[in-house]
């Protein structure tokens, strides 16, 4: 029997900005692969298109849904067509995000804004609609994806990502211990300088004019292991948190940084 035979799980943020396997993407693929019934949920349906063409057999487990989870509406409408499709909700993975650069005085609130609310508020939004399902069975699992960012500097100023993503840390721990009692366990995935699509697509552009190579030497340089991890990477340390052999698991984080947030330097 496969690790999540009879599962249902949502994963936000399914699709990718650009091929390869970004954070979602890989979540998605390897639930299906292992026999979950995935919900799998973006703002962009072309990219959850491409999730699918990469899922290969998998793809016939996976149910795509386009969906804004800063906007309460539609998440409600997302978690309402997931019970009336696949029959109930076991795992919530929330793994919608983003940076933007700047501290206070160069971001403007409108900026400030819109990474709270795609960054946090939407962990907030999918938990208050997913929950009572949960609570109502006396069981579920809860990942989110927060950023090494949230608990360090990892490089460049980007105080609105950081802050919300530290809010997702502590947001986790107030749930696992309030929903305990009910069965069901949340916890954290801090992914670190990964080598995802989104390094190219945007963080080379925001951060060494555009010139990748010179953005991935200065973050393998920050790795004590010397080697940049990518989405599959978050993923297995997500399906460990999701799966009944993390049972005892809940509150918690798991740092998936090659050894980046222990170093001093």
């Amino acid at each position: 029997m496969k690790r999540f035979e009879g599962k249902v799980a949502i994963v936000t943020g399914a699709g990718c900005v650009a091929a390869g396997w970004g954070n979602g993407r890989a979540m998605a693929v390897r639930l299906a692969e292992e026999g979950a019934k995935v919900f799998a949920v973006d703002r962009d349906p072309a990219r959850l298109q491409e999730t699918l063409s990469l899922a290969g057999d998998a793809a016939k487990e996976i149910t795509t849904f386009e969906c804004d989870v800063t906007s309460a509406k539609s998440v409600q409408d997302m978690v309402s067509s997931c019970v009336a499709r696949l029959g109930t909700v076991d795992i919530l993975i929330n793994n919608v995000g983003g940076s933007a650069p700047g501290g206070p005085v160069e971001m403007s609130e409108e900026v400030w804004d819109s990474q709270i609310a795609f960054n946090l508020k939407s962990v907030f939004l999918t938990c208050k609609y997913s929950l009572p399902l949960m609570i109502a069975k006396r069981h579920g699992a809860i990942v989110n994806v927060a950023s090494t960012s949230g608990v360090r500097w990892t490089g460049s100023a980007q105080v609105a990502y950081a802050a919300s993503k530290a809010g997702v840390i502590q947001m986790s721990k107030v749930m696992a211990v309030q929903h305990a009692g009910q069965g069901i366990r949340v916890n954290t995935v801090v992914p670190g300088q990964l080598h995802t699509p989104m390094v190219e697509f945007r963080l080379a552009k925001q951060r060494s004019g555009g010139d990748v190579d010179a953005l991935l030497a200065q973050r393998v340089k920050r790795i004590p292991l010397g080697f940049m991890g990518d989405g599959r990477d978050t993923a297995s340390a997500a399906l460990f948190l999701a799966s009944e052999e993390a049972q005892f698991i809940t509150g918690t984080e798991i740092m998936v940084d090659g050894g980046m947030s222990v170093r001093c330097d």
